[in-house]
């Protein structure tokens, strides 16, 4: 829960390239990852409403938990019909057996992943949901694979798949993969990778010949054009709970 909150202060500074740079996610995995028949819904970790606005847009009653105080602002001006609230993964401040589906977009490898399982087995009607996503850049462009590995070679590390590990509360979880691109003004690539927690903490020089080098990267090797379609893999685990 610590290190939830020190994330969102980090966060919390970079609200505008977060909010400029972030894609959203895919209708594909959206569709998969909600349960049949889904009307309430949690958003946990919400950020400033990438997944969120899905959800709204399909007509749910939706939930946002979001530590962060800037993010959670955000949200709320961007999505004012969402219940968005202060909390944790571990700690939501939800009644019991109250929503049909949480959803976790970006955010599952922040969380106390015992505790968040059991917070989540808390507040999921008998029968929910619990859908964890991620965007990753698709190596399988050449471009993209040249952005993917700078980050790495500032840091970034390679990006695991992150089989959830959920217990004894839920089935054995589910994967699927989806390939996809985001149309972004080119700019706002180095916006994306502005919102980096680990860019973000960077020193000042460190982050600014990073950022530099993005630019560059997508003035190069980037197809034409005032925006680009970024490639991206979401990877998307699901599992009911028992």
């Amino acid at each position: 829960m610590d290190r939830e909150r020190a994330l969102a202060r980090v966060f919390g500074a970079v609200v505008p390239e977060y909010e400029r740079g972030r894609p959203g996610y895919p209708d594909a995995a959206v569709d998969w990852l909600l349960p049949p028949g889904c009307a309430e819904v949690l958003d946990l970790g919400a950020g400033t409403g990438k997944f969120t606005s899905s959800l709204v847009a399909r007509g749910l009653a939706v939930h946002a938990v979001e530590p962060s105080d800037a993010m959670r602002n955000r949200l709320r001006e961007l999505y004012p019909q969402v219940d968005a609230r202060a909390g944790t993964a571990e700690q939501t401040g939800l009644p019991d057996d109250c929503v049909d589906a949480v959803v976790v977009a970006q955010a599952w490898h922040w969380f106390d992943e015992a505790a968040a399982a059991h917070e989540v087995a808390r507040v999921l009607r008998p029968g929910g949901t619990l859908g964890l996503v991620w965007n990753r850049p698709d190596g399988s462009v050449p471009w993209a694979a040249r952005l993917r590995d700078l980050l790495a070679a500032f840091g970034a590390g390679q990006e695991d798949d992150p089989a959830p590990q959920l217990g004894a509360g839920f089935d054995t979880p589910e994967q699927r993969t989806v390939t996809w691109r985001h149309r972004q003004d080119r700019a706002s690539v180095r916006s994306a990778v502005a919102s980096r927690s680990y860019v973000v903490a960077m020193p000042a020089p460190e982050r600014e010949a990073l950022l530099d080098q993005v630019d560059d990267l997508v003035a190069r090797f980037a197809p034409p054009g005032p925006q680009v379609d970024v490639p991206y893999r979401t990877l998307c685990w699901r599992a009911r709970v028992s």
